[in-house]
């Protein structure tokens, strides 16, 4: 009975800092079922990340100049530290970086569904900066005033380098845009193939989300995912029709009373079957991460090897 009143009064106490915005830290005592929420967003978000990477590092080699090159190699690497600082941000509330890694290579863990759409043309890295990326800063800015504190701290510095990921992609299909006839159809191909992976990127509508409600009571989370997507498009239609491409939906338009724009319904038996792992590119992207590991073993075994043996000299 005393335990329970402890707990009760733990409890109370917890929903008072979230109430009143002050940030749960890794001592602070939360309830499991938060912590465990916090996982499970934490660490998907990180491995979307890291493999997120890869329809970028595809076209590494075949950027159309240095300048080209340079920039997507940075960003690139950005991805990586993102990664790693999420990775981080998960292992402060227990989770083992290693399982959780283990979790996405056997399927158990998701990533973000986008990046199971294969990069066919050197348009699509500027579809991905804008699109996805746009999308990502759309979602993850609310983030930085996250309840937990080291996912809401880790997500300044990220929001801030994905700012530059959006205005490289912008750069790279406006130009196309504004290019030779062939340069604007591959610009607007990009855009084609991308428009609705990239609302879907906002999660499931909110009457099918399971998680969005309880996220929002906690203060994980700041909008719904409805309203996340329609913040997006409303942005994002006037970019297009600015550098003169066309939204791929027969039925976009601009409601004056609401002062938003209507779109057409997303296709969500695609999104259902991406997520469930049956997307153009999901075995290629998990078995491309999976390899990396294992090949990518002896560096680990060495750095560890390394830093025992350091540690033995410093007591011996």
């Amino acid at each position: 009975m005393e335990n329970m009143k402890n707990i009760e009064e733990l409890q109370r106490k917890f929903q008072e800092k979230i109430d009143n915005d002050i940030r749960i830290e890794p001592n602070d005592w939360m309830p499991e079922d938060y912590r465990q929420t916090l996982i499970r967003q934490i660490s998907q978000h990180a491995h979307s990340e890291i493999v997120g990477m890869l329809p970028e590092g595809n076209w590494i080699t075949r950027a159309p100049n240095l300048r080209r090159k340079a920039v997507l190699l940075a960003k690139v690497q950005d991805e990586a530290g993102h990664g790693l600082y999420l990775y981080s941000a998960c292992e402060t509330l227990g989770a083992d970086r290693e399982e959780t890694i283990d979790d996405l290579h056997s399927g158990k863990a998701k990533y973000s569904s986008i990046f199971n759409y294969p990069t066919l043309t050197w348009a699509d890295m500027g579809a991905i900066g804008w699109l996805v990326d746009g999308a990502a800063i759309m979602n993850q800015v609310p983030l930085c005033r996250c309840s937990y504190g080291p996912y809401a701290r880790a997500m300044v510095r990220v929001c801030k380098e994905e700012s530059f990921h959006q205005r490289q992609g912008f750069e790279i299909i406006s130009k196309l845009a504004q290019g030779t006839p062939v340069q604007k159809e591959m610009a607007q191909d990009a855009l084609n193939r991308f428009w609705w992976p990239a609302l879907m990127m906002f999660g499931p509508n909110d009457a099918e989300s399971k998680h969005t409600k309880q996220s929002m009571d906690w203060k994980i989370k700041r909008f719904t995912n409805d309203e996340l997507r329609q913040q997006f498009v409303d942005v994002t239609v006037p970019q297009a029709e600015m550098i003169g491409l066309t939204v791929p939906d027969k039925d976009l338009k601009f409601n004056e009373e609401t002062g938003h724009y209507e779109f057409g319904e997303i296709d969500w038996t695609e999104f259902w079957e991406v997520v469930k792992g049956n997307g153009p590119c999901n075995h290629d992207r998990i078995e491309t991460r999976r390899a990396a590991k294992e090949n990518g073993a002896w560096v680990r075994e060495a750095a560890n090897a390394y830093a025992a043996k350091k540690k033995m000299r410093k007591t011996a």
